[in-house]
């Protein structure tokens, strides 16, 4: 077992044991409201740092990235720095197959082809994308252009000007204001327009919004049903969240005034209809425009608080499922929002992943996951393979779709 997992096993069991104690309710000592709050933090924050080495890798990326933005903490880089290898991998092979005819829309096909159908949104989801022709590929391409932004790899790719001249080709202004493509996916229309705006490929944030606006009126809100204001929360918080680099930097609370006016006059309507991911990406907008102390955010970290299943550990699904790997994107947001500490770290910056791959011999790497990854490596970023052996899916369409 690699040493880092080993780490991750010790300081899980202790932290279980110390906290057990909270959630069995037994706590002998009287405590705060924001005490029992942060306790529940890491509470469901230990339990998934014993089993983070056994997640998928999608599930440890989403995971590290989130809780080293809030936190800085090293222990989370060796799965960070396992993304940021897979990604120059995937961008490496996308980027060279954008100078074969016919690549990109095959490209396209297969994401659809492989797009999850489980669930009645993962279908209309799919179905929508289908309709998109090489748009599927460009949110993919899109998605990981920006990842490498954040980790500071994409100025170390030589070919990144063709992809995103490849991606300003793309009718992303019909594809982000287009109103049944926002009834299904606002949270990643959020995304994309502001990812295309921080890698300075288009800015159609305004547009976007107005867009949002038509399709969500103010004053029909009240009518909306349940998969409909969802949808429309989801991309409010998204807007929010994109803006901040996904918990990289502080963001206006100005700019973002009218999202934080509508989630505090609904409160109420967000505690009793809203799930816990959506409740948990409510109070990190606020969290992120500086606003802990408004009055939504300590009736949100309670009920987050109160939805802790005492014998998993973990905040289950609204079907009572407790499997973690599932429940790690509700379960992560609740840790940062119960355990925030008011602070931000960019990044982390893996820039120095191209100075390794000069210097790694074959089948070594740093801070590598033990038998996941085993980089063959001779010199400089066109020369980069690495050999992936997966158990499970690393990142899907509907991984990113959740992830960001």
């Amino acid at each position: 077992m690699a040493e880092g997992a080993l780490q991750y096993r010790f300081a899980g069991r202790w932290l279980i044991a110390l906290l057990l104690a909270w959630l069995a309710g037994c706590t002998t000592v009287v405590s705060s409201p924001a005490e029992d709050h942060r306790a529940a933090g890491q509470a469901i924050q230990a339990v998934y740092e014993a089993a983070l080495p056994e997640l998928p890798h999608d599930k440890q990326r989403h995971y590290a990235q989130r809780l080293y933005r809030i936190s800085g903490d090293a222990r989370y880089l060796e799965f960070l720095e396992a993304h940021g290898r897979l990604l120059l991998t995937q961008l490496e092979r996308d980027i060279a197959g954008l100078e074969e005819p016919g690549y990109a829309p095959a490209r396209a096909r297969e994401i659809v082809a492989n797009y999850p159908q489980r669930s009645a949104k993962q279908r209309a989801r799919r179905a929508m994308l289908e309709e998109w022709g090489e748009i599927a590929f460009g949110r993919q391409l899109l998605f990981r252009l920006m990842q490498a932004d954040y980790y500071g790899l994409l100025e170390g790719l030589p070919e990144r000007r063709q992809a995103l001249d490849y991606l300003a080709s793309l009718e992303w202004r019909r594809f982000l204001t287009d109103p049944e493509v926002m009834r299904i996916y606002a949270a990643q229309v959020a995304n994309q327009a502001w990812f295309l705006h921080q890698l300075g490929i288009v800015d159609l944030r305004d547009e976007m919004v107005e867009a949002f606006h038509s399709v969500y009126p103010a004053q029909a809100v009240v009518d909306l049903g349940e998969v409909d204001y969802h949808n429309r929360l989801y991309g409010m918080t998204h807007i929010v969240i994109a803006d901040s680099r996904y918990y990289q930097r502080w963001v206006s609370a100005e700019r973002h005034a009218w999202i934080l006016d509508a989630f505090a006059a609904e409160i109420e309507r967000i505690l009793d209809q809203a799930t816990e991911d959506i409740q948990a990406e409510v109070a990190l907008a606020f969290l992120l425009t500086g606003n802990e102390g408004h009055p939504a955010v300590p009736r949100i970290r309670q009920r987050l608080t109160e939805s802790v299943d005492p014998r998993a550990g973990i905040i289950p699904s609204t079907r009572g499922d407790t499997d973690l790997a599932r429940g790690e994107h509700r379960n992560v947001l609740a840790i940062m929002v119960l355990t925030w500490p008011g602070q931000l770290h960019p990044g982390p910056s893996l820039s120095r992943l191209f100075h390794q791959a000069e210097q790694v011999a074959i089948g070594q790497g740093v801070g590598q996951l033990s038998g996941e990854l085993m980089p063959n490596v001779t010199i400089g970023f066109d020369q980069l393979r690495v050999h992936i052996l997966l158990g499970n899916d690393v990142i899907d369409i509907e991984g990113i779709a959740q992830a960001m």
